[in-house]
Formats: C-alpha cells, structure tokens, sequence
C-alpha cells in the first residue's frame, strides 16, 4: 500500500523557496526544465520554481523519442538556463555515446541538476566534457519531506561523485548500527532534528503507527530515510542507494550502485540490476543481471571481464553466483530501479502484491522475473 502523506503548506513551501534560491542558484533570470512525471515529487520541484520567479519549461513526451536528443533540443528551443532530469538519463546518455555540441546549441545552460539515483564520477565526467562551465548540482531528498537533505551549492568547490553539502538547517549525518553519528564511513542517512516539511501524518493513520513504523522504529526519535550515504570530511555527502536493498556478502555490506559503477563502465552493458537472496538452512544466492548493447552477447569472456572488475574494484565476496542477460531492467516512473520489488519476485512474492503497474516506466518487465524464479527455485520455502 502507498503511504498517503499528508504534507503542510508552508513548510514545502519554505523548503521550495530555500533549495531552488540558495542551492539551486535559481532565480527570476532562469528558465527551469527539470524533467518529471506528475507523479514525482520533482513535478513539485519543478513548478516550485516559480516561488523564485523562475520561467518554468515543461516538456510533454517520451524524453527517448525518437532519440536521447529530444530534451537537448527541447532545452536549445526553450532557452533553458537549468536543465534537470534523473541520473538515469545522464548515463544513458553516455552509453549513447551523444556529444551535445553536435545535437544542440545549450550554451545558454549554467547548470545541471540530477536525482533520482546516484549520479557516479563517470556521469560527472560526461556532462563536464559536454559543457565548457556549469553547476553539476545533484540533489537527494525524497517526496517523504518535500524537499532534498544533501545537495548543490554555487559558491562551494565541486568534487566528482559528490553532493556538495547539507541544505541549509538540516541536521544531516551517518549512523552506524548502533546509532553512533559516523564521518567519512557508510552509515545509515538519519535526521536528527525536524524539518519544516516531514510529514504532518498519513491519512488514515490513526494512532501513528505507521508513520512510526516507516521513520523512527530503528533509531528512537531520529528520522531514518533508508539510504546509505557517507558524509565525507569537507562536509560533502554521497549517496549509495537504497539500505534495504543492500548488498551483505558474509558480513561485508555494499550499496548496490557501487556496484552498478563498475559493472556499467564496460562499454557492452546498457544497464543492470543485482539482489542478494538470503535463506535461512541455503547458501546466499546473487545474481546479476544485465541489459546489453544491441549487437553484443554475454560470452564467457565478457562474463569473466565483469567478475574481475567486482573483483579488482570492489571485493571478491560480491562476485555475482551468475550473470544474466534480460531485455530490460524493471524501472518506476522516476527511473528508479526496482531491486526490492525484483527481490520479493525471487524469493516467491506473488507478482500483484510487489508492484503497481500505474507507477512503473515499463510493468511487463516483471514478467521475466517471475518466471525466473521458478526455474531456479529461487523462492524461500
């Protein structure tokens, strides 16, 4: 079931007003585009803009159609000074191979803005070599509050792979399992003081529990938002995806997106998506599976190339169990990866109870992981 948040006026609002004029560097000069469905909560972001005096740019379609190109041309058309999309967009950009100068005339953009998913160092390093100067300005919050936790900041140094600092007034940090505030570790992402956009309640709710449940049931009175994130010594933050799906081979836990990192920087995968599945009485089952550039095959050699690179990189204990080839990878509206969801599916979760079509980019994709599922016994029993 989703959790209907019943959100306050003002509070959102201040916090629209905060990020979009100090750390966004938005004003009444700017033409804003930051792609989104109505669904996310970056439509909110995007037409928070005005509360700066921004010109908002809305774009209506498949942002793939005909080609990778239609936003870029979008933005030349527009005159957009602040271009924003999802991480996944970037990187599918890169692994497109599109260099900008030959698509379109975006001198105009000053920055850059990404959410949705980790932006890592390679998709840093695409956009500084698509454009001479911009602001690289990632954000990571959620619609649970409105608002982002970690971001941009126009007068900081930039460093790549990552956020540039807290927002504003907000008592970010990592904490380590035993509620210890941590630096320069991977910790849980808390909030120890409030935010004047979290949620006024659920509806429905009636005594809090769920609310309780969903926030502060791991680490009394503090806010846990279930990402990992590393604040690092200079006060700049990365995220590392998701904490309930994270990766915890023998007592080593990894965010899945360094993985994702390592595995997509070979030039054949498009994408890819990796669970662990634990059993109780079972040894651990990992696989990975990936999408392939059209014309390349999962050979043995392609195979071995990726299980060394998790080796070198990262640790030989997240080597994959096997590598799989899928058509595509199970995304939300937002262009989030569905790893929980993919992980229910495997460990025997009826399809109905683990996704809402309405709010997937691409519903069919499940399909295949049902299937799989039973031909590899994957199920808990």
């Amino acid at each position: 079931m989703p959790k209907p948040i019943v959100h306050g006026h003002g509070g959102a609002l201040l916090e629209g007003v905060l990020g979009h004029g100090l750390h966004l560097d938005l004003g009444n000069q700017d033409r804003y585009m930051w792609f989104s469905t109505t669904g996310w909560i970056m439509w909110n972001c995007q037409v928070s803009g005005l509360l700066v005096g921004a010109t908002i740019c809305l774009f209506d379609g498949n942002p793939g159609y005909p080609d990778l190109g239609t936003l870029w041309r979008f933005a030349e058309e527009a005159e957009v000074t602040f271009f924003g999309a999802g991480a996944a967009y970037y990187l599918s950009c890169l692994k497109a191979g599109l260099e900008l100068h030959s698509i379109a005339d975006l001198k105009r953009i000053r920055s850059i803005g990404s959410t949705g998913s980790p932006l890592p160092e390679q998709g840093y390093k695409w956009i500084n070599g698509q454009f001479d100067d911009v602001l690289i300005a990632p954000i990571s919050g959620g619609t649970d509050v409105a608002a982002f936790y970690v971001g941009s900041c126009p007068i900081m140094p930039l460093y790549e792979g990552e956020m540039q600092c807290r927002t504003l007034g907000t008592a970010v940090y990592a904490m380590d399992d035993d509620g210890n505030i941590i630096e320069d570790e991977v910790g849980e992402l808390v909030v120890t003081k409030p935010m004047p956009s979290m949620p006024l309640y659920f509806w429905g709710d009636v005594d809090g529990q769920r609310y309780h449940e969903s926030y502060f049931d791991v680490f009394p009175k503090v806010w846990r938002h279930g990402d990992w994130v590393r604040i690092t010594p200079r006060g700049g933050a990365v995220i590392y995806g998701r904490s309930d799906t994270t990766i915890n081979r023998q007592g080593i836990r990894m965010g899945t997106s360094e993985i994702y990192r390592v595995v997509e920087e070979a030039p054949e995968v498009v994408d890819s998506l990796v669970v662990d599945l634990e059993y109780l009485g079972r040894d651990p089952y990992m696989p990975l599976f990936v999408v392939l550039r059209e014309g390349a095959e999962l050979t043995s050699a392609l195979d071995q190339r990726i299980r060394s690179a998790i080796r070198t990189h990262l640790s030989a204990r997240h080597v994959p169990n096997d590598i799989v080839e899928v058509t595509e990878v199970p995304r939300t509206l937002t262009g989030k990866k569905m790893e929980l969801p993919v992980k229910k599916l495997l460990q025997g979760a009826p399809l109905e109870s683990v996704a809402n079509p309405d709010a997937m980019a691409n519903p069919d994709s499940l399909v295949y992981f049902v299937e799989f599922a039973k031909q590899h016994k994957t199920a808990i029993v």
